[in-house]
């Protein structure tokens, strides 16, 4: 059976394989490493013959890991990097590129939508990794694969299948963790006979204050110990000496996850599939701004996020063979995001507590095609998203009630973004050589409406911006021997201006900054050339992977100073405090260069090195400047030895990260400096040690320690301390 074919580009083949299926498999195994195979039912595709960076978790990879979240099963894979504000978030950066300009999808469906931010997100987490089949990370402009947002790659997160014909089967897993004492668990129950299929799932997580490490950093001093926090006794705002200073009080939170999944086959060859998934969380506290001081006390007295809901569903059409050859998938699809900001101040005269809420809808219908041309496939289809949004707000007394006039984060009128777009690509292999060429070309269509323009007097209350967008990639792989193949692509990206970008009404309470809407910015484009080489030993028991790549970025989005009205100063909350305007602006240009190596070897039977190595750098160009560009991590990697005889599996594995220099700090704030020591954050390395048994009866025993040496540190650009020695355990049943 054939399944969703909709990526393109670089990575087409791959990718449109893979998401068609929506079943990757990483079939490595401690003999045989060049079996990294990216699949549909029917149609096998190497790694090697794909010319763009790609990485697959498979699910085996995610099992044994045994992490919390998906964030920390993306920042602890090597595949790239995570950032964190909270101990609810993780924010995926992909070469230099976080956020609105990394691609999330979950089943191949976007997860992006018109709200996201060009900061820091958390929207991963959202989906569980128990709901996970694997993870596919592309490296890279993927816009020729999924449109806009593309620009440093994308992260498809899929998850299991309902799977025919095997009756009743399920799995149960639980896990605790001492770091956060944490306590989860995990139910699936499978029920298919030969052409009906049912997928049931469902998850809970507790996840108690982040304690960090004890031991101080070798490459730093101790940084962002929680000595105060805020607590509100007898209507009065007070600070509170933390009794224990390594736990970070205020990072609690809980979430529950729900999957359905079915799947029919009719006697005419078509299958029809649903896909639900809802995603709900307690209050999620804000960390980095819980720990803000200000005169002697805490700035804030509450920072959270509200409960942060995600419900999608999916209908499907799937048939081989729909009209010669080609064979065809359907996707109509609908999501809806609820997310809220509330923060109040410390001892705020009036209590008032401020609300923003946002309630996003995503309507999609996707056709795909794959047929067979010219000993070569062709891979073509349709893409339509249709977003809406309602911002509303509020600010009221805790313990009167009373209401007080307060600004929504987006414009508090009707908000909509419309993508019409079409893609084809054709890849082939002939001799030694494979290659692929893809294009897309769509149009963009954003209005957002303000109805209340007091407190700002706009020249404007409605916003209209049309733009066509497109991109195109070409790629090409040469196996010049057994032993050595290169690779090397060109792709361009583009990210047209979302509701974020282009009408936001936002105030950064850390500088004094209030960002407001801009009517004239325009989409961000990049162009990328990657040149990467394999070396295989004959035996297929050593293998070094390298990639290059150099990306210009044009007409960036950049946030820069502004005038409204002929002013440059706001008391937007009219509370007395200004803040200085700016605005989004098309002003950037930049590049961002890099390298990563990958290397797995066998070093005797069932034991395997594995190691990973990423540094990036980027820098802001225009205007005769060259300055610090923001999101760019530090070098980092992983080193892992793996062990696995037949009754068990064991790995041992360093972390590590580069020091992030003062001076590689950009201007823009988005890297947080406020949040890190005086000299910039410190170098660190984590050692950590998994082990699990191999089923018997049923039953997988999984246990570990992470972070041995109880180590404190923090990872770039986050605001909160990363876990210190976590000891965890677990167990899984299939029946």
């Amino acid at each position: 059976m054939t399944k969703k074919i909709f990526l393109a580009g670089a990575l087409m083949v791959l990718a449109a394989e893979s998401s068609y299926s929506q079943e990757v498999k990483d079939t490595t195994n401690i003999q045989n490493i060049e079996e990294i195979k990216i699949h549909s039912d029917k149609i096998f595709i190497n790694k090697h013959k794909v010319p763009s960076q790609i990485e697959v978790i498979s699910k085996d990879k995610i099992e044994f890991q045994n992490f919390q979240n998906t964030a920390d099963m993306l920042a602890n894979s090597g595949a790239l990097f995570v950032q964190k504000s909270q101990q609810g978030g993780g924010s995926p950066v992909i070469r230099g590129f976080e956020s609105s300009r990394v691609l999330l999808l979950v089943d191949g469906i976007r997860m992006n939508n018109l709200i996201f931010r060009a900061g820091h997100l958390q929207n991963v987490i959202t989906v569980d990794e128990n709901f996970l089949e694997n993870v596919l990370v592309q490296y890279g402009p993927t816009s020729s694969l999924y449109g806009s947002d593309a620009l440093g790659g994308s992260v498809n997160m899929i998850t299991k299948k309902a799977k025919f014909g095997n009756g009743f089967m399920g799995n149960v897993n639980t896990r605790y963790s001492s770091a956060n004492n944490e306590k989860s668990g995990y139910l699936d129950i499978n029920y298919g006979t030969s052409n009906f299929a049912s997928l049931t799932a469902f998850s809970y997580n507790d996840f108690g204050d982040l304690k960090m490490g004890r031991t101080k950093n070798h490459n730093g001093d101790f940084f962002g110990e929680r000595i105060y926090y805020a607590e509100t006794i007898n209507g009065t705002d007070t600070n509170v000496l933390n009794p224990n200073k390594y736990v970070q009080v205020g990072s609690t939170y809980k979430q529950w996850n729900f999957m359905q999944k079915l799947a029919y086959k009719t006697n005419s060859g078509f299958t029809h599939e649903l896909n639900v998934q809802y995603s709900s969380t307690t209050d999620i506290p804000r960390y980095d701004r819980l720990t803000e001081r200000s005169g002697g006390n805490m700035t804030f007295a509450e920072w959270f996020y509200g409960p942060q809901k995600r419900i999608l569903g999916v209908y499907s059409l799937e048939k081989d063979n729909l009209f010669g050859k080609t064979n065809f998938r359907m996707d109509a699809s609908f999501q809806d995001v609820e997310e809220s900001r509330n923060d109040r101040r410390f001892n705020d005269a009036n209590a008032r507590l401020r609300t923003q809420t946002e309630n996003v809808s995503v309507y999609s219908l996707n056709a795909h095609f794959n047929t067979p041309l010219l000993k070569g496939n062709l891979f073509y289809g349709i893409e339509n998203y249709y977003e809406t949004l309602s911002s509303t707000a509020s600010r009221v007394n805790i313990y009167t009630g009373q209401t007080y006039s307060v600004n929504t984060r987006y414009p508090d009128g009707d908000n909509s973004l419309l993508r019409n777009e079409i893609y084809a690509s054709y890849s082939k292999s002939q001799n030694k050589w494979h290659y692929n060429l893809g294009g897309r070309i769509g149009s963009s269509n954003l209005k957002s409406q303000i109805i209340n323009n007091s407190a700002f007097n706009f020249p404007f209350t409605e916003i209209n911006q049309q733009n066509i967008t497109y991109s195109v990639n070409a790629g090409l792989v040469y196996n010049t021997s057994e032993n050595f193949i290169l690779k090397s692509n060109v792709g361009t990206g583009y990210r047209a201006p979302n509701i974020d970008d282009l009408a936001k009404i936002f105030d950064t309470t850390t500088n004094g900054v209030l960002i407001i809407p801009n009517n004239d910015l325009g989409p961000e484009t990049t162009i990328t050339t990657d040149f990467g080489f394999v070396i295989k030993s004959k035996t297929n028991k050593h293998n070094f992977e390298a990639t290059y790549f150099y990306t210009t970025i044009n007409n960036a989005i950049v946030t820069k100073e502004f005038s409204l009205n002929g002013t440059t100063q706001i008391d937007n909350d009219n509370d007395g405090i200004f803040s200085t305007i700016f605005a989004n602006q098309n002003a950037g240009k930049a590049y961002i260069t890099g390298f990563n190596g990958n290397v797995k070897t066998t070093i005797a039977k069932n034991l395997q090195f594995n190691g990973s190595y990423n540094v990036t750098v980027g820098r802001v160009t225009n205007n005769g400047n060259n300055r610090p560009l923001d999101h760019i991590p530090p070098y980092y990697g992983r080193l892992s030895f793996i062990y696995a005889p037949n009754w068990g599996t064991f790995e041992a594995y360093m972390l590590f990260n580069g020091k992030k220099h003062l001076k590689d700090y950009s201007t823009s704030g988005e890297d947080n400096l406020q949040y890190a020591p005086a000299n910039g954050m410190p170098a660190w390395e984590t050692y950590n040690f998994k082990a699990s048994t191999k089923q018997m009866y049923g039953i997988t025993l999984y246990a570990g320690m992470e972070n041995i040496l109880d180590t404190q540190y923090r990872v770039f650009a986050s605001g909160i301390n990363a876990p210190g020695r976590n000891i965890y355990g677990g167990a899984k049943y299939c029946f």
